[in-house]
């Protein structure tokens, strides 16, 4: 039986009553067809997924009484930070999602020389919220119990040597690392910096690199900048993190 999993942004404790969003109640009563005294599954990044009932349906959002708190142990001991040079469109969405499913705890959209989004201050309000609710139903999907961190979007000179992971990371085509070079500790932390659609400049790459970030490549082909990310974090799990 599928477990229907719905993120709250409200303290939850067993006994108590949590508010869903018009938009969550309406997934659960007209796409799922849930009613009064069905089980749901409530999380608010606390770690914890919390067994709750519907008690009531509004047109406004409805209400859930939670009955029970368990621990959710899923998060990779890889620690991933994924600084994505901000990409046109839904690629950054795709990145974000995926990356979540994947077990990235935490991503940074960065401006880079060859960044052509241009975000003022109301679209990058409005642009955090939206991949906010993306890695929260990423969340709701893959079972996570705890919501990657998201920062907001720096440039790639203030976010390198902001960066304080023990193993830094660049994608470059041209560096000589490969991923079984890397020989990563258990548990490790690793930032990994990933270019925009037109790749990183020589000035992006020098600043990576003055800032102790390390070159890898991937492989013989040039990726897209939706691609290389996950297919390096997907390879970094494999080697270091879920499946190590």
């Amino acid at each position: 039986m599928r477990t229907i999993r719905c993120y709250v942004d409200q303290p939850l404790a067993p006994g108590g009553l949590a508010t869903l969003s018009e938009t969550a109640t309406g997934h659960l009563v007209r796409v799922l067809r849930l009613g009064v005294g069905d089980p749901v599954v409530l999380f608010n990044g606390d770690g914890h997924d919390f067994a709750a009932r519907l008690v009531s349906l509004g047109k406004r959002g409805a209400r859930a009484e939670v009955t029970d708190a368990r621990p959710v142990a899923n998060e990779s001991p890889l620690r991933l930070t994924l600084a994505q040079g901000i990409a046109r469109g839904d690629k950054m969405d795709l990145v974000l999602q995926k990356g979540t499913e994947l077990g990235v705890a935490a991503f940074v959209p960065v401006n880079t020389e060859r960044t052509e989004v241009k975000l003022d201050a109301e679209r990058t309000a409005k642009r955090l919220a939206h991949w906010q609710g993306i890695l929260a139903a990423s969340c709701e999907q893959s079972g996570r119990a705890r919501l990657p961190r998201l920062g907001e979007p720096v440039s790639l000179a203030n976010y390198a040597v902001a960066e304080s992971a023990p193993v830094k990371l660049v994608l470059d085509p041209q560096a000589d690392l490969g991923l079984h070079d890397l020989a990563l500790p258990a548990a490790a932390e690793v930032a990994l910096l990933v270019g925009p659609e037109g790749g990183l400049s020589e000035r992006d790459l020098a600043a990576a690199r003055a800032a102790g970030f390390t070159g890898l490549r991937l492989g013989p082909r040039i990726l897209r900048t939706e691609t290389a990310g996950l297919a390096a974090i997907a390879a970094l799990q494999a080697l270091y993190g879920d499946l190590a």
